[in-house]
């Protein structure tokens, strides 16, 4: 059974059970998790070589953008400060390399034989967490990315520098290789009704404002000057701007100001309402590259915005 298992009713409390084999397991319903529920998680599933139960892997999801002024990356960062035993999913490599785009979804075989590498099992339980300077940026895109793969049992931590500000332990240095798994990672299926591609997206922005139209929302986490056309995209070559009848919902105004972490839900779902977006029709979210654009979608799931199976992510987003 998953250690952080989400359970249906929003309004559970975290309860701890005993398994048949004497574990204390935590289950808990929220897609987004605390660095205590993942701190208390960790501390009663302490792997060992030989065991083949399920695990709690803290997978880092660090990454950049390609004008970061520091010009840090997220390999750089991960070995620098780390959850204990995490493993690292790189962006930049997890993805369809065929694309001229920067982050298209990879191929299932790529997605699986990514995981292999990582050492990640299909019945782990994996809590993907972002950088401390960021605080929630990109660990929802991969996040997203495992559950749209199937990969059963996904959080997002809220967030890496809670973590590190709340005294839990780090860890920094070269990474020893990933235990080898014994059972190959299957080849998953994609599901692809929560992504939306390029020609599906053009005919909504073809349809907006027309009589009859479906009335497709389509959010874009990028900030408000590279969505008022007044600021470079970070890429270059790219003009920036938006889609017709786009909604700008920038990824900062999702999170405390001080903390990075993802707002409450009820906050979230007041700042929705007060942008004009209607719970009742179709969402998309999109950014620049895909990446972002699952910050927005984890947080209307946080906050109960919308019908699940009517959210959807733009995978090719602005570029």
């Amino acid at each position: 059974m998953a250690l952080l298992a989400p359970v249906r009713s929003s309004l559970a409390k975290p309860c701890v059970r005993l398994r048949p084999t004497g574990i204390r397991q935590v289950h808990r319903q929220a897609y987004i998790v605390t660095p205590k529920e993942l701190s208390d998680a960790l501390k009663k599933n302490v792997p060992t070589k030989i065991s083949t139960a399920p695990r709690v892997i803290p997978l880092c999801a660090a990454w950049f953008l390609p004008n970061d002024p520091k010009g840090r990356t997220g390999q750089q960062v991960f070995k620098q400060k780390r959850i204990p035993s995490a493993r690292f999913f790189d962006l930049d490599a997890v993805k369809d390399h065929e694309s001229p785009y920067p982050h298209m979804l990879p191929t299932a075989q790529v997605f699986a034989e990514a995981m292999q590498e990582i050492g990640i099992r299909k019945d782990d339980e994996v809590v993907v967490y972002d950088t401390q300077e960021l605080g929630i940026f990109s660990a929802p895109r991969v996040a997203w990315t495992l559950k749209i793969f199937g990969h059963p049992g996904v959080h997002v931590l809220n967030n890496f520098r809670l973590w590190v500000e709340q005294g839990f332990p780090t860890e920094s240095g070269e990474v020893e290789a990933a235990e080898e798994v014994q059972n190959q990672y299957p080849t998953p299926t994609l599901d692809t009704s929560k992504v939306v591609d390029f020609a599906e997206m053009k005919e909504v922005a073809k349809d907006y404002s027309k009589e009859g139209a479906e009335g497709v929302q389509v959010l874009d986490a990028r900030s408000q000057g590279r969505w008022a056309g007044s600021d470079p995209e970070p890429r270059p070559g790219l003009s920036s701007g938006h889609m017709p009848g786009s909604i700008n919902v920038p990824v900062p105004e999702l999170l405390n100001p001080e903390t990075g972490a993802l707002l409450p839900g009820d906050e979230l779902r007041k700042l929705f309402l007060s942008k004009g977006i209607d719970p009742e029709k179709p969402i998309i979210s999109s950014c620049g590259t895909g990446v972002t654009a699952a910050v927005i979608d984890a947080a209307l799931g946080e906050a109960n915005f919308g019908k699940p199976e009517a959210r959807r992510l733009y995978d090719g987003s602005w570029t």
